[in-house]
């Protein structure tokens, strides 16, 4: 469920949260960080209301967990708010939103991230907080859903990690480097002396960041990002979500119609001299699936250098690990 839920984040265009993240996911292991094996545990059940512990187990499998005892909530009640505290990386939350979406659920997510600091707040100069990414799923009738899915920081961490391994600048205004002055270098998001991310929209990602700090890690009866942790590989996520079934609201059919009526008024906008047009949330992730269902998925020599030294840790040689890409490369 792990390799499957990282190998989907590739292919939907976010190596940021694909398997270039099991390097750390080993690391966080070997420190005791993550616990294998966990699965997510009920601490309060009302029907309406679930709080959740993920007991540090992968992210990918409490996650998934949860909203599966969420949809099964909101399907039987109409509304559910789960309250997941204490789950190792819970990885790319559009997954999550895409889950409930399957069984015809609206889902608002937010989530926190206890980890080294990483973005900074709207006016500062150092690190303070994670990337605390919030996400919506809307269903639609006939036609793929709307999945948005965000951190509220300029880009993911991941994303940092990704162009500092390719070698690659990030864009202008991104990012700060240790003495609070800008850069487009990433190293300062990877290794010392590290910078800090800036929120998207100045007060306004920050704002966000904010409430999905409080409602993903302090309402969930988790933690939030208070100190640093720069010698700590774990990734604490929080997550409170808030899944509805419009059927049971009774407006099922008034959001399906409205939905496309809105849809069709909002795509027909005009589109500038070489534009591509109007895309709705999830339609790049969709668009990338495609392609790498074609094409596969392609990984840059650093990311790849760091599986196969991950893989030494647990015992795995290079050659296994040249074979089993071998294998998977057809």
């Amino acid at each position: 469920m792990v390799a499957e839920n990282l190998v989907l984040a590739n292919t939907s265009g976010h190596a940021s949260h694909g398997v270039g993240m099991l390097p750390r996911y080993i690391d966080s292991l070997l420190e005791g960080g993550l616990q294998p094996n966990q699965h997510v545990q009920v601490a309060l059940d009302t029907g309406v209301l679930l709080r959740l512990d993920g007991r540090s187990g992968y992210g990918q499998v409490v996650g998934r967990e949860a909203m599966a005892l969420g949809c099964e909530r909101a399907r039987a009640h109409g509304v559910c708010l789960v309250a997941l505290s204490n789950a190792h990386h819970l990885g790319r939350i559009g997954h999550w939103a895409e889950q409930c979406l399957e069984q015809g659920l609206v889902s608002v997510h937010f989530v926190n991230v206890v980890s080294r600091p990483i973005v900074a707040p709207f006016g500062g100069l150092d690190a303070r907080t994670g990337t605390n990414p919030v996400c919506i799923g809307m269903p639609r009738t006939g036609a793929a859903p709307i999945v948005l899915d965000f951190a509220t920081s300029r880009i993911a961490q991941g994303k940092a990690r990704v162009a500092f391994n390719r070698g690659e600048p990030v864009a202008p205004g991104t990012i700060i480097d240790d003495r609070g002055a800008a850069t487009t270098d990433p190293r300062f998001t990877v290794v010392p002396p590290y910078g800090a991310i800036l929120p998207f929209g100045e007060h306004k990602g920050f704002g966000l960041s904010l409430a999905a700090e409080l409602l993903g890690g302090a309402l969930t009866g988790g933690l939030t990002c208070r100190e640093p942790h720069a010698n700590e590989r774990r990734i604490i996520n929080g997550m409170l979500s808030i899944l509805i079934d419009p059927e049971r609201l009774g407006t099922a059919a008034s959001l399906a119609a409205e939905t496309e009526a809105y849809l069709d008024w909002l795509l027909r906008s005009p589109v500038p001299e070489g534009g591509a047009g109007v895309l709705l949330p999830g339609e790049p992730e969709r668009r990338e699936r495609q392609r790498c269902a074609r094409e596969g998925i392609a990984l840059d020599a650093a990311t790849w250098a760091e599986i196969v030294g991950a893989a030494g840790k647990i015992g795995l040689s290079p050659a296994a690990c040249e074979s089993l890409a071998a294998n998977l490369r057809g």
